[in-house]
């Protein structure tokens, strides 16, 4: 397994890091095969565990607490992300200081530890100051609840900001960004990528199989699969409507980039994880095995390196900067900065 430093902060992690979404009710309920991939992902050489108190209502923590208990925590980097909604009241979300001083206490209870080594805002807050959000990541920090903290699914404007904010309020600054990243979705190469690394920022990037596009099931003359579980099914209905247009477009890339994983003699998972770890910018790809089938085909990507040829043969399947569908690039949450309300007052 190659390692890599996390932006500057100094930690070094996998270049894989095993993605939480998937243990729990929203994808294995077993809570001991959930434990058996965690330690055989720790085994493997992964060193980064991300999560969400989000990720069906903390039991994803609570699955990864056991997994860590009995002297395994200090041995990896804990990254746990807030905000996304967290049960039926309004002010459980979000990045004010009310939510996120709760929230914390929950996740360290939950994953039976001390301290997070990155704390994450799930996703951008309109409705809260950045100041007062960087402010109560601070004083975690200041604490020792936390190590430090980054965000997720933040365009890099606002990243800018951010980094603005902290330096003229004396705040710690965001030192991580985690986007989706793939094949697909490749918008994050002509802004965030570069900004991030001009500001010393970790990019731990999410989905590199494109929401399960690039995951090789999906291909010409095959049914259109929906998501294992109810509660995914109901979330993602959409995201795998056959009769879709953007959907179509999604086939037809992936049924080209599978014949190319063919011809070079891989998988399409490990032809979709290895171009993400070949940006330069890209600290971690992040996985979310449900099985532990699922795992070891993400673990022989590891020690993959594309060719320049394959590389090529890729943008001409999606270009540099482009994504099949623009909603999954994740910017827009809460902003609807698209909708015409927005653009014609």
């Amino acid at each position: 397994m190659e390692y890599r430093p996390l932006g500057r902060t100094g930690v070094t992690v996998s270049r894989l890091a095993l993605g939480g979404m998937m243990f729990g009710s929203f994808g294995n309920s077993d809570h001991g095969d959930a434990i058996r991939v965690i330690r055989t992902a720790l085994d493997a050489g992964i060193t980064l565990i991300d999560t969400a108190d989000g990720y069906s209502n903390g039991e994803s923590e609570e699955i990864i607490g056991e997994a860590l208990a009995g002297g395994r925590r200090d041995d990896i980097v804990l990254a746990v992300k807030f905000g996304v909604s967290f049960g039926g009241d309004p002010n459980h979300r979000g990045g004010s200081r009310r939510w996120i001083m709760r929230a914390i206490d929950g996740s360290l209870r939950r994953l039976q530890t001390d301290y997070i080594d990155l704390y994450q805002l799930g996703t951008p807050d309109p409705h809260t100051d950045i100041d007062e959000t960087l402010g109560a990541l601070t004083d975690l920090v200041r604490a020792g609840k936390i190590r430090s903290f980054g965000a997720s699914k933040v365009p890099a404007s606002q990243l800018v900001e951010a980094q603005w904010v902290s330096e003229r309020r004396g705040h710690e600054r965001f030192r991580t960004e985690q986007p989706p990243y793939s094949m697909l979705t490749r918008a994050i190469e002509y802004d965030v990528l570069p900004t991030a690394a001009r500001h010393g920022m970790g990019v731990l990037s999410y989905s590199p199989l494109g929401g399960g596009w690039l995951s090789g099931k999906y291909r010409a003359g095959r049914t259109v699969a929906e998501p294992g579980s109810a509660a995914r099914r109901a979330m993602f209905a959409a995201d795998y409507d056959a009769a879709s247009p953007v959907n179509a477009a999604k086939l037809q890339a992936a049924e080209a980039l599978g014949a190319l994983a063919d011809e070079s003699g891989l998988t399409l998972v490990q032809l979709a994880t290895a171009f993400v770890l070949r940006h330069p910018a890209i600290t971690a790809a992040i996985i979310g095995p449900r099985t532990m089938e699922h795992l070891h085909g993400y673990l022989a990507a590891d020690g993959v390196t594309l060719t320049d040829d394959v590389l090529d043969r890729i943008d001409e399947i999606v270009r540099p900067g482009d994504s099949v569908d623009v909603s999954d690039n994740r910017w827009a949450f809460g902003t609807n900065a698209l909708e015409p309300a927005a653009r014609r007052g």
